[in-house]
C-alpha cells in the first residue's frame, strides 16, 4: 500500500448506480435507483402528495415545498418509509443542513444517518493536535472506542466531528474539543484554520461527497487530552514519522483520517516533492469536487471519473 492508495480508497464510486437529486432547481445530491423507485411509489395522502417527484430528469423535491421547514418535515416523513423498507439506516437524532454548497442558505435539514441516502454534501471539522519539542514533531492520535457505530477501534485525529445544523465551524470545533479531548475553550480557540480535504465515497448507505475543514493546533507539551463523551478509548502522542508509516502500511486509521494527516504532512514539509514521486497526485487528490464529478486527470476516482452526471441521466 502507499499514500496514494488512501486517497483512492475514499474516492470509489460508480455513478451509473445513481440519479441526480434536485431541490428548488438546484442539483444537490445523488440517489440510488432503488431509493428513487421506492420514492416514486410513495404518493402521500389525498391533498398531501409525497415529498418527491421522480422522472427521467432524476429525483426532485416537490416545488410546492417552498420553505426549509416544510421540506424538512416532508423528507423526514418519506424516510420513515425508506427505513421500513431497509433502504435507509435508522436515524441518529442529529440534523445536518443540506445546501447546494458551503456558505449557501440551507434548503432543508436531514438526519445525519440519512445524508448518504440522498448523496448530499456533508461537512465536518478535524483537528491536528501536535507538539514540537526537542524530539521533533509529534501528533496526538486518538483510538476510537470499540462500541462506536462508525469505525470502532480505529485510530482517529485528536478531535473530529460532523458539522450539525445551527452551529458555526469554530463553535462546533470548540464543542468537539471539549467533548472528545477535555480541552478548555481558550485553548481550542487557538486552533488555526488550515484549509480542507474532500472526497466522494460510495458506501452501503449511498454516496458520501464529504468536505472536512482542517484545523491545526500546537498544544502545550504538558497538555493531556481526556475524553468526556465515550467516543475515544485513549490518546497517544506519536512521532509524525510513525503516524505516516501507519497511514502508508496499515488500515489502522478511520477511513477518512489519512487524508487529514497527509495534508498536514504536506503543509508542514514532512512530505516533499523531492522525496515522494506521487507528490503532485497527492496534493491534487486531497481536494476533490465531489458533487460535480469533473474529469479526473490524476485517475483517482476509478469508475466515478468515467460516469458523468450527464451519462447517469441518459
Amino acid at each position: 500500500m502507499g499514500y496514494l492508495d488512501r486517497i483512492r480508497a475514499v474516492n470509489r464510486h460508480d455513478m451509473s448506480g445513481f440519479r441526480p437529486l434536485f431541490v428548488a432547481g438546484r442539483e444537490v445530491g445523488w440517489v440510488r435507483h432503488a431509493v428513487a423507485e421506492r420514492l416514486a411509489r410513495s404518493p402521500g395522502t389525498p391533498g398531501a402528495p409525497g415529498a418527491f417527484e421522480v422522472g427521467p430528469f432524476g429525483v426532485a423535491l416537490r416545488s410546492s415545498l417552498t420553505t426549509p421547514a416544510a421540506r424538512t418535515a416532508a423528507v423526514a416523513a418519506a424516510f420513515e418509509e425508506l427505513e421500513a423498507a431497509n433502504l435507509a439506516p435508522p436515524r441518529r437524532g442529529e440534523r445536518y443542513a443540506v445546501t447546494a454548497g458551503w456558505g449557501e442558505a440551507p434548503l432543508f435539514e436531514l438526519d445525519r444517518a440519512h445524508v448518504p441516502v440522498l448523496g448530499v454534501p456533508a461537512f465536518g471539522v478535524h483537528l491536528n493536535g501536535y507538539v514540537v519539542d526537542e524530539t521533533g514533531l509529534r501528533l496526538w492520535v486518538a483510538e476510537r472506542a470499540t462500541d462506536r457505530a462508525v469505525a470502532p477501534g480505529k485510530l482517529d485525529n485528536m478531535v473530529a466531528g460532523g458539522q450539525p445544523a445551527g452551529l458555526g465551524l469554530m463553535e462546533n470545533l470548540v464543542k468537539e474539543c471539549a467533548e472528545e479531548a477535555g480541552m478548555p475553550d481558550e485553548l481550542a480557540r487557538r486552533a488555526r484554520p488550515a484549509g480542507l480535504v474532500s472526497y466522494c465515497l460510495e458506501t452501503e448507505a449511498g454516496l458520501k461527497p464529504d468536505t472536512l475543514f482542517v484545523y491545526d493546533l500546537e498544544v502545550p507539551a504538558d497538555f493531556r487530552p481526556v475524553n468526556t463523551d465515550g467516543e475515544i478509548a485513549r490518546f497517544t502522542l506519536w512521532p509524525v514519522d510513525r503516524v505516516l508509516e501507519t497511514v502508508r502500511d496499515t488500515d489502522a486509521f478511520k477511513f477518512n483520517v489519512p487524508l487529514v494527516i497527509l495534508d498536514f504532512a504536506i503543509r508542514h514539509g514532512v512530505l516533499t516533492p523531492e522525496a515522494d514521486p506521487d507528490y503532485t497526485a497527492l496534493v491534487l487528490g486531497l481536494r476533490r469536487d465531489p458533487v460535480r464529478f469533473h474529469p479526473d486527470p490524476a485517475g483517482l476516482s476509478g469508475a466515478g471519473a468515467r460516469n458523468s452526471p450527464q451519462a447517469s441521466q441518459g
